[in-house]
């Protein structure tokens, strides 16, 4: 009598050994291209099937090439998971951790992004190569629970013998996709893994839950920035004339004024301040909001914009900047980092290089990444008034600095070098 997939394909059933046995007989009839002793589940029969027609060998490796860190900084920053990972981490590492696993985010590649767990776990998931920036996708890494998940687009566990390439027989991981709860389009994937021996059914189960959640959180922060940018931007729409909107960086409405709204603007990949031309509306005026976007339809003559900007540094608690707009002004609060970064721009009106502000922030010329990193999160509100290549304030742009009434409490709590500089020299 034929077994069942269901008896096959749940090890941790009564008689999982001779489920494994079974398994692994029928994986390799698959791969011999005779017939089966049982039939695999659905999905892993679905993705057996696409892995053979890539052409990937089974007694491969799962090594690969891993992104450089940068790169891998760059998708974390690029990633909407990455304000999300605490929650992630409250959910299932310290379960992962207890039961001898490891918690993996990929992005929407499946390229690894975080990871983190039990020590051990983590030091054999080396061999594997499952670490960050390696690449897990079907069609470099054959089936497994993250590759699968993400072509099936579907939560879903692989066990032993069900990955393809049999250097992963030893491991059992279950995966999940996180879609963004606003348009549906995948995030990126959450997975469980572990040595074969930690196997348990309701892995999955778990996974899907914290999937879920992680979503929610997503919809509930981005709720939260619309009622942020919104609060900012109503007071300015009520005093323009004619068509315009706020948006956030995605384009998501927050505020409208003098035509229908919409729940989305399409915005161009990469949004510069200025004149753009958006299909759905014409010549518009962009410019940026803390949190989005301000929108002017050209229904007629546009003046450039006054442009000026106040970096307030005389209160330690409460480091502001204040940026003039062509309907009145917004204030951005400071991290103490970023008004560090602001403080050496303004000190060189002629800009700054990475590898420049890295000295004048840390005394390490090296640290490009982070310097890069910290200026990019800035240039999401002060697009309009920061320069690149090299970094410094725009042509044009009047700058102010107001510092405390003691030259020498400058920033007192901060050790850049470009700061204690000018804390010596008062």
């Amino acid at each position: 009598m034929e077994t069942s997939p269901v008896d096959v394909m749940r090890p941790a059933a009564r008689d999982s050994d001779r489920a494994t046995r079974l398994l692994h007989r029928a994986r390799e009839a698959r791969m011999a291209g005779q017939r089966m002793p049982v039939q695999p589940r659905a999905e892993i029969g679905a993705s057996w099937d696409r892995v053979l027609r890539s052409g990937i060998d089974p007694e491969q490796t799962t090594q690969s090439v891993l992104l450089e860190l940068e790169e891998i900084e760059h998708r974390r920053r690029s990633s909407a998971l990455g304000e999300i990972m605490p929650l992630l981490s409250d959910g299932l590492v310290s379960i992962a951790d207890a039961s001898q696993q490891i918690m993996v985010v990929t992005d929407v590649e499946g390229r690894v992004l975080w990871r983190q767990g039990n020590t051990g776990i983590l030091r054999r998931a080396d061999d594997i190569c499952l670490a960050e920036g390696a690449a897990w996708s079907e069609e470099i890494t054959g089936t497994n629970a993250i590759g699968t998940a993400l072509a099936s687009r579907a939560p879903v566990q692989v066990h032993s013998a069900e990955h393809f390439v049999r250097s992963l027989h030893g491991w059992t991981c279950a995966a999940a996709p996180v879609r963004d709860p606003r348009d549906g389009r995948l995030m990126g994937i959450v997975d469980i893994s572990g040595p074969a021996n930690t196997f348990h059914p309701t892995t999955l189960a778990l996974v899907g839950s914290v999937a879920r959640l992680a979503e929610s959180e997503v919809r509930t922060r981005h709720l939260q920035a619309i009622d942020r940018l919104r609060s900012v931007a109503a007071p300015m729409l009520c005093r323009l004339g004619g068509r315009a909107l706020a948006v956030d960086a995605n384009g998501w409405l927050a505020a409208v004024t003098g035509m229908p709204p919409v729940d989305r603007l399409p915005l161009p990949k990469s949004v510069q301040p200025g004149r753009v031309w958006l299909p759905s509306l014409g010549m518009c005026r962009v410019e940026p909001l803390p949190g989005g976007w301000l929108v002017q339809v050209a229904d007629g003559a546009m003046d450039t914009p006054p442009r000026r900007v106040v970096l307030d540094l005389s209160m330690p608690g409460s480091l502001t900047v204040n940026v003039v707009s062509p309907v009145g002004t917004w204030t951005q609060r400071l991290s103490p980092r970023h008004a560090e970064l602001l403080y050496a721009l303004a000190r060189c009106p002629e800009g700054r290089t990475a590898s420049e502000l890295a000295e004048d922030i840390f005394g390490d010329p090296t640290r490009t990444v982070t310097v890069r990193a910290e200026i990019s999160r800035l240039r999401r509100h002060l697009a309009e008034v920061l320069a690149h290549r090299p970094y410094r304030f725009g042509e044009g742009v009047e700058v102010e600095v107001i510092g405390p009434e003691n030259p020498g409490d400058l920033l007192p709590r901060s050790k850049a070098p470009v700061v204690v500089a000018a804390r010596d020299a008062s």
